[in-house]
């Protein structure tokens, strides 16, 4: 009897461990089958396929974990639209700039430290006589030429030569890139101004042949009016005389005018012919004083210049006179206060100093950099007679000389101009 018991718990043993293993096995059948599903839909994920998901219905034990997996492919899915959508933007504006770039007159050169052309502008490549791409790995130096002392990294509207085109005028800007990279690359700007050149000369060609028709005429009436004034053709009546005061005042104002434009021709096509000696400044500067004072009190202005000691320097003493009378002049017309005007002359390490000061209205400081600029006149604002050479010539003049003219001003308070000449 104890014999069957002890043969049926070992019976009922082995049957409830056959129900466990069975159990788990179908357990484990079913982790296996949703591993699967996952493995599935990861890799199709990995692949590109963005619209897989893992079917809920059939593996409701696993819920947490497949809402999360669904929600994240969803999220990448999501994510992937947006990302093409950036690229699609960036290709369209990337289009558009390249349009816009290939459309300008102007030409543009990529190259890097080598000189090596990386990228060029149709533009370029008509002007280069080869087409875009068979540009790029080309030296630039194969088409081009500029002056062998500038480097072309510090090309600053420089003419530059295209041999390909060589009847036309370039100039050339270049510029630094700045990329996150270690490596060198340079942008190079191409401008054909070969139009604006010939407008430029027959323009000044046209200036210079009316000024000099002109002024013969011009000082031809200069002499009748000092004829007049001498009484060689008969007394004159005080009234007559201030009349023609007043006509010769604005006939030598027209001379110099004629005189100015002359001089900035010649200054272009032959350059300045200097002829130095040595001018002892004080007694200089005080014969353009007297010159110039009975213009000056005419406007209620009194030119102001003391001899203190003598200070000697080697210039062309008809060019310095031109200089320092445009300043004197300027300060005339600019000195509305009819307070005085102040010349000094002085010495700093190695230069010579000449200042004219007046304590006018003074020029903005936006005007500073640009008054002398060709042409360039403030005295259009204030309705009266300028060119906009005066102080062009005058630095041109003293750029010759190996100096400077600096000036400094504030408004309604004092501008003062100082020319610097090599001791």
């Amino acid at each position: 009897m104890l014999w069957y018991v002890i043969n049926f718990g070992i019976l009922l043993v082995f049957i409830i461990l056959f129900l466990i293993t069975r159990q788990t096995n179908r357990r484990w059948s079913k982790i296996n089958d949703y591993l699967g599903m996952v493995t599935n839909t990861v890799n199709s994920v990995r692949y590109g396929n963005l619209s897989t998901k893992i079917d809920e219905l059939h593996h409701p034990t696993y819920q947490n974990v497949t809402d999360s997996i669904n929600r994240m492919v969803e999220t990448l899915n999501d994510r992937e639209k947006m990302i093409i959508e950036y690229q699609n933007e960036l290709m369209r504006q990337n289009r558009l700039l390249e349009s816009v770039i290939n459309s300008l007159s102007d030409g543009i050169l990529i190259i890097n430290d080598k000189h090596n052309i990386l990228r060029a502008t149709p533009q370029i490549g008509e002007w280069f006589g080869q087409r875009g791409q068979d540009l790029v790995g080309r030296n630039v130096f194969d088409f081009i030429e500029i002056n062998d002392e500038i480097a072309i990294e510090k090309i600053k509207n420089n003419d530059v030569f295209i041999k390909h085109t060589p009847t036309n005028n370039f100039v050339m800007n270049t510029i630094k890139l700045s990329l996150d990279d270690d490596k060198k690359r340079y942008v190079i700007l191409i401008k054909d101004v070969t139009n604006e050149r010939e407008v430029e000369t027959l323009k000044e060609d046209f200036v210079a042949t009316l000024t000099h028709d002109l002024k013969v005429p011009i000082v031809a009436e200069s002499n009748i009016i000092n004829f007049l004034l001498d009484g060689k053709f008969g007394e004159i009546s005080d009234k007559q005389q201030v009349a023609l005061l007043n006509m010769k005042n604005s006939n030598q104002e027209l001379v110099e005018l004629v005189q100015i434009i002359l001089e900035t021709y010649k200054i272009k096509e032959t350059g300045i012919n200097l002829i130095k000696e040595n001018i002892m400044l004080s007694k200089f500067i005080a014969d353009i004083v007297n010159e110039t004072q009975p213009i000056a009190k005419n406007s209620g202005i009194t030119i102001c210049f003391e001899m203190e000691r003598d200070i000697n320097v080697f210039a062309d003493p008809m060019q310095l006179e031109r200089v320092i009378k445009n300043l004197i002049s300027n300060a005339i017309s600019h000195s509305n206060t009819k307070d005085r005007i102040d010349i000094k002359i002085g010495e700093i390490p190695n230069f010579v100093t000449i200042s004219v000061i007046d304590y006018g209205q003074g020029i903005p400081q936006k005007e500073l950099k640009l008054i002398f600029n060709k042409y360039y006149s403030a005295a259009k604002k204030f309705r009266k007679i300028g060119t906009g050479l005066g102080l062009y010539l005058s630095q041109q003049i003293v750029k010759s000389h190996g100096g400077e003219i600096t000036v400094n001003s504030e408004e309604n308070v004092r501008t003062e101009f100082c020319v610097k000449l090599p001791a």
